[in-house]
């Protein structure tokens, strides 16, 4: 289990994480989101140990994370800004991760190495953007770790890659129990291989819910009553986020629990009522923006 509590960090005089707290069930996938500049990179960095915290502290399995080599030695990272020893090609950063992982595993760096078809002599600082990001995923994922974190790992990469990368994660979540803190902004991607999202704003957590739990609980509604229908009051008891008017019909994103959003609307005899799926892109959007965002007001 990941778990951060009561995280705060300064640079200068910006507050980057503002006593935030997040928590990673073991062996699933969490997926953290938000806009640019919530603190997403900044929280990644010190869940694995790589930043000191103000206040608060990051932990694996209950063991505090800054300065435990042991617990480092146990968690795959791979950065959005990937960095590269100068001068290494990728069978000398192999022989670099093989003395800092115990769990190393040379064969599976032998057989991934030959299907990305990644060479191991050549500067891999020369490889392009996305070769260098098969090469940290490469990395990471023959260290074995029991902790994955990742931020943006599909950044670059062609989609017959991006669908290997996750193939190989997916099934060590499932042979081996492991454990992934991943941030993307390819919502889609997301909705589709994490079991839990945080969404970060302002360096704090606005909400963090098992997936299918979020979305049983946020709809996207459309509505229309019989003429002389009071508009006052019309959707008391209903966390409406978002309220638009299209002709005759009206649009709403409520978060409230399904069988509240039909007892109230149903009870004013509506003349259409649909509930339709949201997508984890819509969700994000709603639950950040609000109705008097400018990003709550996006049309779908």
């Amino acid at each position: 289990m990941i778990e951060i509590t009561g995280l705060t960090k300064q640079f200068d005089k910006k507050r980057a994480l503002d006593g935030l707290d997040l928590h990673v069930k073991k062996g699933s996938i969490y997926g953290l989101i938000g806009v640019n500049g919530s603190g997403k990179t900044t929280a990644l960095k010190a869940a694995v140990g790589i930043l000191r915290p103000d206040e608060g502290e990051a932990r694996m399995d209950g063991e505090p994370v800054y300065e435990n080599g042991a617990v480092k030695a146990r968690v795959g990272f791979i950065p959005d800004d990937l960095y590269f020893f100068g001068v290494y090609g990728l069978g000398e950063c192999a022989a670099f991760y093989r003395r800092l992982y115990p769990s190393w595993n040379a064969e599976r760096y032998a057989a991934m190495r030959e299907k990305l078809g990644l060479p191991e002599r050549g500067r891999v600082t020369r490889f392009s953007k996305g070769m260098q990001k098969q090469a940290a995923f490469l990395l990471a994922m023959s260290a074995m770790p029991d902790y994955l974190i990742l931020d943006e790992p599909i950044d670059g990469l062609d989609p017959l890659v991006r669908k290997l990368v996750w193939k190989c994660i997916v099934d060590d979540v499932a042979s081996r129990n492991m454990t992934v803190l991943v941030s993307s902004h390819n919502l889609r991607e997301m909705e589709g291989i994490c079991d839990s999202i945080g969404i970060l704003d302002g360096g704090k957590m606005l909400i963090e819910r098992d997936l299918d739990e979020l979305k049983s609980d946020i709809h996207k509604v459309q509505a229309a009553f019989p003429a002389g229908t009071p508009d006052e009051g019309r959707y008391n008891g209903l966390n409406v986020l978002h309220r638009e008017t299209r002709g005759t019909v009206e649009l709403l994103i409520i978060r409230s629990p399904e069988e509240t959003v039909r007892e109230i609307i149903g009870a004013k005899n509506p003349l259409v009522f649909d509930m339709l799926p949201l997508s984890l892109e819509e969700i994000f959007i709603y639950e950040l923006g609000g109705e008097h965002s400018a990003l709550g007001n996006i049309i779908f």
